[in-house]
């Protein structure tokens, strides 16, 4: 049976202890079998992790390197049972997320009671802004982001696709009419966005193929919730991703348009975060926790 965590223990329980015999006696082992375990270890890494003297003991370059990660994966190992024989009562700190406005709020604000449930220790400092965040220099552990990633060092895990769907409010459609074709958005208040990365244009599809369509309208926001809610209110055509605008369609608050013309207009969502040798128990708790179930609300399960 490979048991690598027990003899990583060993080693550095020889280290600290700073010999063979007196890690021995705290591990309740003989010298004879830490010193074979060590040497079994050296044989089958390949290198000499240690020196031995008759004086001390003293690490190679490779041992010290081993020393450093083993000590971290214990640790680490560690955290995981804290958490599991706890049932995550003993896990806490701080996780600084940042999330689109629509994505945070439908999407992560109700799973929190039920992850503060699970770690009722664990301090969630969400902002919601659907401007694209520097992480580092907003000191954020976690962005959601919707939409194409810049290259960065940053780790990146999917979550799902955004769907762009155009509606408007049944009363708006009453007064103005339900456009039929592309075309017809020229008569239209289309309701848009006034951040850096927006443009008045929607690519929709026209004869089989992708056309970014120019579109002007009486309302520029900064997040998509106002503009959902100016749509809701009569005001004009939205275009928002599926997941905002589902439980509208399916109330019958907003109606879809254009359906066969927004085919295609999606975007991937993703969740950030800086990589490193080792990530703080709190972000990878709440990722754990967080992944899964976001992953399900853009599929739409069945809660």
């Amino acid at each position: 049976m490979d048991n690598r965590a027990g003899e990583m223990l060993v080693f550095v329980r020889v280290v600290e202890a700073g010999s063979f015999s007196e890690a021995a006696r705290q591990l309740l082992m003989t010298p004879s079998t830490v010193s074979k375990l060590i040497a079994r270890m050296e044989e089958r890494l390949g290198v000499r992790l240690i020196e031995r003297s008759t004086r001390r003991l003293s690490l190679t370059d490779e041992g010290r390197l081993f020393h450093e990660r083993s000590g971290a994966l214990l640790a680490e190992l560690d955290d995981i049972e804290r958490a599991v024989g706890q049932g995550g009562k003993g896990a806490g700190g701080t996780v600084r997320v940042n999330a689109s406005v629509a994505f945070g709020v439908l999407g992560i604000e109700p799973l929190l009671p039920a992850f503060w449930e699970m770690y009722p220790n664990m301090v969630v400092d969400l902002s919601l802004s659907d401007e694209i965040v520097d992480l580092y220099l907003d000191r954020a552990d976690i962005a959601f982001r919707v939409g194409p990633l810049a290259d960065s060092s940053l780790i990146a895990r999917r979550i799902g696709v955004a769907r762009r769907k155009i509606v408007a409010a049944p009363a708006y459609l009453e007064r103005h009419g339900t456009p039929v074709t592309i075309a017809d958005l020229d008569r239209h208040n289309c309701l848009g966005f006034n951040f850096r990365r927006a443009a008045p244009i929607w690519p929709l599809k026209d004869g089989g193929r992708i056309v970014d369509r120019m579109v002007g309208g009486n309302l520029l926001a900064n997040n998509g919730e106002t503009v959902r809610r100016l749509a809701l209110a009569g005001m004009g055509l939205a275009r928002l991703g599926d997941y905002h605008v589902r439980e509208d369609i399916r109330h019958g608050r907003l109606v879809e348009v254009l359906d066969q013309a927004g085919l295609g207009d999606e975007e991937e969502v993703h969740a950030l975060y800086p990589g490193g040798q080792r990530m703080p128990q709190r972000i990878r708790l709440f990722l754990d926790f967080m992944i899964p179930r976001l992953q399900g609300f853009m599929r739409n399960d069945p809660v």
